[in-house]
């Protein structure tokens, strides 16, 4: 195993289109939502695993997660959890981990995933993140995987290439377009020649700490000023003092979308960011009308079809009638949606909070 290699967890998200379940407490990383015996965050590092050295891997996560990844995560030493005392999206977090990493080692290349991400085909996952490595372990560039597109889905970025590349693996990228209309989405699906953005990315240490240099070089002052404190007692309360000067931006938008070394690799290994309740919905087993109940023990449906069930295994509930539902209890809360309105379920988080402050969000 390649002494190079590391990995960053990113794990700060509170996941709110997953509310009830998920919570500002317990969100969904935290959460075995697929009923599969492990949680995301634990699935997400056991693949990291195969990669890379168990040292090498580092979680960043916001301070109140701390336990969570400790008591789901018992190997990690408290040096490979990264915390954040606020919420700044993922630019600051990509650049304390790689920074961090590079300190250690300057010859690093890094893989920076979500923790609440689904991979069906762990090998071929596995042989891309390898091949990902050694590619930005030989070239200054930038990659990020890009997924092909089954459907003209409306909830994911996409990712539009040219025929320039690296090993004849590794597209230029052209352009990153967020979430499109649905008529757009058709047009990139025809096109062949855009892909899904996984939000999946590999460097090595000195392209993106230079990456950092020139297109925010702001967050690259806060975090080279902290090189003489990574790896020390020091480290904690620096950072956090640093994080409040942090802007609140993506790394896709303040580096990705900026770049001209950007290059992406094309890959399919059974990938869902889960999103949503819908992609729950579609992973999950259904009965013969297309019901998918997690779990299922007490759970009776009559005349009803295409609905998304998730309440406790004790409670028992019986449905009538209910087509095209998501019906969701967790926390004291109960959620009865239409399918095709879950999108809402952010704006309800909201108005919840607004009404009846933090207790049920």
């Amino acid at each position: 195993m390649n002494k190079n290699y590391y990995a960053i967890i990113m794990a700060g998200g509170i996941g709110s289109r997953f509310w009830p379940i998920s919570r500002t407490s317990h969100p969904k990383q935290f959460i075995d939502i697929l009923g599969t015996g492990k949680t995301l965050i634990q699935n997400t590092y056991d693949r990291f695993l195969k990669i890379c050295p168990k040292e090498n891997i580092y979680v960043v996560t916001n301070e109140i997660y701390t336990g969570l990844v400790k008591k789901q995560l018992p190997d990690m030493t408290d040096d490979q959890i990264l915390t954040e005392p606020v919420m700044r999206n993922t630019a600051p977090c990509v650049a304390y981990g790689s920074f961090k990493i590079e300190s250690l080692n300057p010859d690093a290349c890094i893989v920076v995933a979500p923790s609440d991400h689904l991979i069906l085909d762990e090998a071929a996952f596995i042989s891309t993140i390898e091949k990902s490595l050694e590619t930005a372990s030989k070239n200054n560039c930038l990659v990020t995987l890009g997924i092909k597109p089954s459907r003209p889905d409306t909830g994911y970025g996409y990712i539009q290439y040219t025929e320039q590349s690296l090993n004849n693996d590794f597209f230029k990228v052209k352009t990153f377009t967020e979430k499109p209309t649905l008529e757009i989405a058709k047009t990139f699906l025809q096109s062949g020649d855009f892909l899904w953005n996984a939000g999946i990315f590999v460097w090595s240490a000195k392209a993106i700490v230079n990456a950092f240099s020139n297109y925010l070089p702001d967050m690259h002052e806060i975090f080279a000023e902290a090189r003489p404190v990574y790896n020390t007692s020091d480290e904690k309360a620096h950072i956090h003092n640093s994080y409040l000067q942090c802007t609140n931006i993506s790394i896709d938008y303040g580096i990705m979308e900026k770049a001209d070394n950007v290059y992406v690799l094309p890959s399919e290994f059974g990938w869902s960011d889960l999103g949503t309740w819908a992609s729950i919905y579609d992973l999950a087993d259904k009965d013969y009308v297309g019901n998918a109940v997690i779990p299922s023990e007490k759970v009776i449906m009559y005349d009803s079809s295409n609905c998304m069930v998730n309440v406790p295994g004790e409670k028992l509930v019986i449905l009538q009638g209910l087509h095209d539902f998501i019906v969701v209890e967790a926390n004291n809360t109960l959620l009865i949606c239409p399918r095709d309105q879950e999108q809402n379920v952010k704006k309800v988080v909201a108005d919840v909070k607004q009404q009846f402050g933090a207790k049920y969000i």
